[in-house]
Formats: C-alpha cells, sequence, structure tokens
C-alpha cells in the first residue's frame, strides 16, 4: 500500500480540528451508526482539550484513500504548545496550512510555517471559513503570499497549491467557488495529498532505526515509543539499541507493534519504512532517542525545542485549609509527577533552586496553567508562587523575550487595549481594520509585559478582545515596568464568610468569594481600589440586640468575582501565592500572619 504522512498546523481556532475530523468521517473509517460519527471534534478527546476548545496534546490517526493510506499529525495552534509542534513536525514529509479567511495569517501562523519550511516540508494552504460574514479572501491571500516570501528559503517552497474551505460543513475546492453552499466533499483535499506531498524517502539500508518523536502510557502495555520508520523493518520480539541524547546506549527488545488505524492502535507483528509506528516494551526510551539495530546503532539528530520563557515555584500546600480536598499532598508525591510530565512534555524544564524550591519553567502562562490544572484534577494539593520571566545572559548581557502581541477588538475599545499596552511599554507596530466593527492591533512587547495582559484587555473589552503571542527576539532588559495592580483586600481571621462581614470587602472593591466560603487569616478575599493592602474581618456577624435597624433584614451583595486558574495567576504579585486543590483556587499571601508581613515590608 502507498503511504503519505502529513501534518495539519494552523493559528488556534482556524479549524485543524475540525477539518482532521471530516477527513476522517468522509474516509468511511467509522460506520455510519457509529457514534463518532455524529461527533465533534473527534481528535481533541482531552477533557481541558474540550472544554477550552484548543488542540493542547498532538495527535496521531490515518485513513485510506483510494490505495493509499495517509498519517495525519493534528498539532496544537497556540504558541504556548510549540512543543508539542517542533517534535511531530519530524514525522511528515507535507502539511497543511489552514488560514482563516477572515483573520488572515496570524502569529502562531507564522511560527509553524516558519518550522515547516525550516524542515523542507510541502505545504499545501487551506484558506478555511470562507463562508463568514467578513471573510476577506483577497486580502488573506495577499498575506499568505507576503507571508512565504518572508519565510521561504528556496525557490520551490513559493510554489504551493492552495484550497478554498468550509470545514464544519466538510466542503473544500481547488478554485473559490461561486456559492460557498453548492455540493460539495473533502475529495480535492485527498486529491491535493497525493498529488503533492511525496511518499516518505526510503533508504535501501536494511539496519532498522526510528527517532523518537512522542510518547504515551497505558497501565496494560505500559510505554508507548512513538515515532516514524527512517530505515529498515522492525519485527515484534527484535533486540535492538537505544541511543540516548548523551550517547549512551541501552539495549531492549520490542514487545508489541502498533499502527495507527483511524483513532485506533492496531497490533502488527511488522512494519516498513516510512511508517508512524507505535512500540512497547523499551521503557528506557525518551523522546529525541534513536531506536535502531543492536548490529549497527546510529544516531539520528536529535530534536531541537525552543527554550521555556516563564517559571514558577510549585510546592506542597501549606495553608491553614490543608488537605481537606486533595489526595497527594506531599513534596515527594509532587516530584514523582513532574518528573513523569517531563517524560512526554519536551517543553518543560523543572530544576531545585538554591532554597530547595521546585521551579517548573513552561513556554507561557498557558502552558503551565494547563499542568497545573491537570495536577488539580488529579488530586493534587499545591502552592505556586507568580510566574517570573526567564531571562538570559549573551555576552555579559542580561537578556529578555520580546514578543508580537496581536489584538482583535471592537473599535470602541481600541483607545483602552492601546492604553493598557503602552501602561506595559508595548509599542504599536501596526493597526489594520479587520471589518466595520473591528480592528487589529499588532504590538511588540516584553513576555514581562503580556503576564497578566489577556485577562486585563478582556475585562476592558467586555469579553471582545483575541489576543495571540509569539516569541520574536531577545533583548537586553529594559527598565522595571510600574506596577499595574492595585492592593488586595485580606482576611484577618480564620472561619466562613459571611454576608454581614463581606459587605465591608464590597465596599473596598471587586469581591472574589461568596458567603459561606471558608477562610483564613492571610488569604486574599477581594481587590483594593487603593494601593495598600487592607485586612477585613469577613467572618464577622451582626451583633444581636434587641433593636432592629431598617434594612437590616435582608442583606443584598453583588456575586463574587470568579477568576479561571491563568487570571488568577496573572493576579499574584511577588509577595503573594496561589493555593490549588481539587475543588478550589485560593489567593493567600505568603506570609500569613499580619504582624510578621508589615515587618518584612519595612525590611
Amino acid at each position: 500500500m502507498k503511504l503519505r504522512n502529513i501534518a495539519i498546523i494552523a493559528h488556534v481556532d482556524h479549524g485543524k480540528t475540525t477539518i482532521v475530523d471530516g477527513l476522517l468521517k468522509q474516509s468511511k473509517n467509522f460506520r455510519e451508526n457509529e457514534a463518532l460519527m455524529s461527533q465533534e471534534l473527534i481528535m481533541d478527546s482531552n477533557d481541558q482539550e474540550r472544554e477550552r476548545g484548543i488542540t493542547i496534546l498532538a495527535k496521531n490517526t490515518s485513513v485510506i484513500y483510494q490505495d493509499t493510506k495517509i498519517n495525519i499529525i493534528d498539532t496544537p495552534g497556540h504558541a504556548d504548545f510549540g512543543g508539542e509542534v517542533e517534535r511531530t513536525l519530524n514525522m511528515a514529509d507535507g502539511v497543511l496550512l489552514v488560514v482563516d479567511a477572515q483573520e488572515g495569517p496570524m502569529p502562531q501562523t507564522k511560527f509553524v510555517l516558519r518550522k515547516a519550511l525550516d524542515l523542507n516540508l510541502k505545504i499545501i494552504v487551506i484558506v478555511n471559513k470562507i463562508d463568514k460574514k467578513n471573510a476577506r479572501i483577497p486580502e488573506t491571500l495577499s498575506k499568505i503570499y507576503d507571508l512565504f516570501l518572508e519565510l521561504a528559503t528556496t525557490e520551490a517552497q513559493l510554489d504551493f497549491p492552495v484550497l478554498y474551505a468550509t470545514g464544519k460543513a466538510g466542503k473544500a475546492w481547488k478554485q473559490m467557488p461561486a456559492d460557498p453552499e453548492e455540493a460539495a466533499d473533502f475529495s480535492d483535499i485527498f486529491d491535493a495529498i497525493l498529488e503533492n506531498v511525496p511518499e516518505p524517502m526510503v533508504e535501501d539500508d536494511t539496519n532498522f532505526q526510528m527517532l523518537v518523536s512522542a510518547l504515551d502510557w497505558d497501565n496494560y502495555k505500559g510505554r508507548y515509543a512513538i515515532g516514524r520508520v527512517k530505515r529498515g523493518v522492525v519485527k515484534s520480539g527484535q533486540h535492538v539499541s537505544v541511543i540516548k541524547s548523551d550517547g549512551t546506549v541501552l539495549n531492549g527488545v520490542v514487545d508489541k507493534i502498533f499502527t495507527n488505524q483511524g483513532l485506533k492502535r492496531v497490533e502488527t507483528t511488522e512494519v516498513y519504512p516510512g511508517d508512524i509506528i507505535a512500540l512497547t516494551g523499551l521503557n528506557d526510551a525518551e523522546i529525541g532517542d534513536t531506536i535502531t539495530c543492536t548490529a549497527k546503532p546510529e544516531a539520528l539528530p536529535t530534536i531541537k525545542i525552543g527554550e521555556p520563557t516563564l517559571s514558577l515555584t510549585i510546592g506542597p500546600n501549606t495553608s491553614p485549609l490543608m488537605g481537606k480536598e486533595g489526595k497527594f499532598l506531599t513534596s515527594r508525591q509532587i516530584l514523582e509527577r513532574i518528573q513523569r510530565e517531563l517524560q512526554t512534555n519536551v517543553a518543560m524544564k523543572f530544576r531545585i533552586n538554591e532554597e530547595g524550591n521546585y521551579v517548573l519553567s513552561g513556554r507561557g502562562e498557558l502552558h503551565l496553567s494547563v499542568f497545573l490544572e491537570t495536577l488539580r484534577r488529579e488530586g493534587f494539593e499545591l502552592e505556586v508562587s507568580k510566574p517570573t520571566v526567564i531571562t538570559k545572559v549573551v555576552d555579559g548581557v542580561e537578556m529578555e523575550p520580546v514578543e508580537e502581541l496581536t489584538v482583535d477588538v471592537d473599535k470602541a475599545y481600541v483607545g483602552s487595549v492601546k492604553g493598557e499596552v503602552g501602561k506595559r511599554k508595548g509599542v504599536l507596530i501596526n493597526q489594520e481594520e479587520l471589518s466595520s466593527e473591528t480592528d487589529r492591533l499588532v504590538f511588540e512587547i516584553t513576555t514581562r509585559g503580556i503576564l497578566g495582559l489577556r485577562s486585563t484587555l478582556l475585562t476592558l473589552s467586555k469579553g471582545t478582545a483575541v489576543t495571540s503571542s509569539v516569541f520574536i527576539r531577545n533583548e537586553p532588559v529594559s527598565s522595571q515596568l510600574q506596577k499595574l495592580r492595585k492592593g488586595v483586600v485580606v482576611s484577618s481571621h480564620l472561619g466562613k464568610a459571611v454576608p454581614y462581614g463581606l459587605v465591608s470587602a464590597h465596599e473596598k472593591g471587586a469581591v472574589f468569594i461568596g458567603p459561606q466560603t471558608p477562610v483564613y487569616a492571610g488569604m486574599i478575599v477581594g481587590a483594593n481600589g487603593r494601593d495598600e493592602d487592607i485586612e477585613v474581618n469577613v467572618c464577622r456577624e451582626k451583633q444581636l440586640t434587641n433593636n432592629r435597624s431598617v434594612g437590616e433584614e435582608g442583606i443584598i451583595l453583588p456575586p463574587p468575582i470568579e477568576l479561571s486558574l491563568e487570571q488568577q495567576l496573572g493576579f499574584l504579585e511577588d509577595d503573594e501565592l496561589l493555593e490549588i486543590t481539587p475543588h478550589s483556587l485560593r489567593l493567600r499571601k505568603k506570609i500569613l500572619d499580619a504582624t510578621m508581613r508589615r515587618r518584612a515590608d519595612r525590611r
């Protein structure tokens, strides 16, 4: 059977996963009455992926079209998960680059296209969502051509096919249709793959060789080492060598071999060059290792992954409410879970600092918060610090990351967005009109300036701002940013919040908790309208007397402000922590005792 290996890449929410769904369904990999035929976002199987509406983990699937097996790799679109893209593109020979017809190329479009061109992969462009009311197809095509002119390194890379699609309807065309409602399917995408994406290059050498690009795990088979066969043949029971990234060679035996068939892994006894496979029995294999025959052990170039940009300290929960909600409470349990994550999450780094604290580093707030949310759902209790930007010293100069920030926002809020980004020393480099209601603003801003910015812009724009950013370069560290957040309202007592006590907190500013919420001294319960922190006893009840004042019968409070995990990370200051448990998120001061806190402030 003939073979093609493709990845599907795009900016977040441009329709990659929807197109993969359509390719799976239209290839007849499922029966018509199978549940998956009526399901959307089949590939987004992770709970957080479905809740957030984004792809987090790269996944492999395959379809049969005519006489060809097409392996498809669905990759994340968010810049924070660029590590997933970088390690999986080396399994592909071509890519489907999906671009939204209204939004056009976005920061992550540029990032993933550069990676694909660096690997000299064949590009097929799909202009998706052409049925959108404000679709700007000529402008989008012009920007795509400009992007290729900027990034291409050879003339051949400027020759690429363009298809037009409405992914949700399962339609695609080689030429722009007069009416997107006309009958069509994804046949033109399948045909474009067969015509443009080359078959895998197969070496004559019969000695097996494969680079491990991904890992998976289940309780029955243990670890799966996933990658594309570079050369040779491998069979069940075969002795192989695992060449580590440091050159160490370990020996092992392949237990079982699996290939993708639709969404399922199917066991096979023998596979051939070019196919994407999963091997079990090699528990020492890690991402970037080469699995090869013992007779001629030769290493493949390892995977290069971009460096992390943010770090935070993570440790066991030490609050007075510790142990009331979680199952895993100790440093040892947290360390074991982090070490397990590092085996598959190659863009995440970990170290123990001089004070003995665990320091976790990632590609952005979302990258870190997804892992923290995963720990929370698994039953861990944690406390984490404010994320800090990772700097590096080059030729004696301290450098910090700078990002290109794109904000699509209603015209009514353009001034507010410019003002907020300006306070964070962001520089406006471009502004354009997307529609009669929406403008696009493009800034250059340090990663320091972006911390906590997304939630602030959502608040300023009443939920209409869509932001994205991508790393562009390192620059010498600039001056300190002004403090952007005012003070907080801190609980002075341990107990449960009551309406009477919360009245005082609401008078100071936004409140994060409601009545009957457990609180403790040093816990942050709201934002103060002034710069200083203030303590309030939210557990204080009205003293009972024989006299009743007017209006005492019922206290009506505004609903509390609920912040997501990412928003709470962005809210933190240096002297604060975020307590994370399976059922609660609590902001708190590092020093809970008010007297000790004041002494520390005076030092």
